[in-house]
């Protein structure tokens, strides 16, 4: 394996966590800059969006909605547990210019376990980083009285 390999790949998880942990604590442009400027986020079950501002709405409406309506007075509505865990990233191919990656998600909120599924993605370079250019996101599994996601379309 070679030095740039093991750079790359190191820039390439850094990516995938920066996405969680901004998606996780709501943070919708710091989720969209982990995307490449015209970066594509595919959903199975739902829209597909192009570049950092569709991509940035889209995550800032869906935090609005799991924060839930602002509570009487003066206090905000605080942020609920949201925590994506990401497991099994596997480097399916990798050159200087373009890596394809394969993760799988699962997602705890309040209610336990509350959705799981599938990241397909394709990174490329952009000045010292690696960003997403393409993510397909699969939901496989949706848990009962699931706070976030939708159940899966019927196969």
């Amino acid at each position: 394996m070679e030095l740039w390999e093991l750079v790359a790949r190191e820039r390439i998880r850094d990516t995938l966590a920066r996405y969680n942990w901004s998606g996780d604590a709501g943070r919708a442009d710091e989720l969209a800059a982990a995307f490449a400027p015209d970066g594509v986020l595919q959903l199975r079950s739902g829209p597909t969006l192009r570049g950092r501002g569709e991509i940035r709405d889209f995550i800032g409406g869906v935090a609005a909605r799991e924060a839930g309506p602002a509570p009487a007075g003066p206090a905000p509505a605080g942020p609920k547990l949201v925590r994506h865990l990401l497991t099994n990233t596997r480097f399916t191919a990798l050159s200087p210019r373009e890596a394809s990656v394969s993760s799988y998600f699962t997602v705890v909120t309040e209610v336990g376990l509350d959705h799981a599924g599938r990241y397909r993605d394709t990174l490329v370079p952009v000045d010292d980083a690696w960003l997403i250019a393409h993510r397909l996101v699969s939901t496989d599994w949706v848990a009962p009285g699931s706070v976030m996601a939708s159940p899966p379309p019927a196969r």
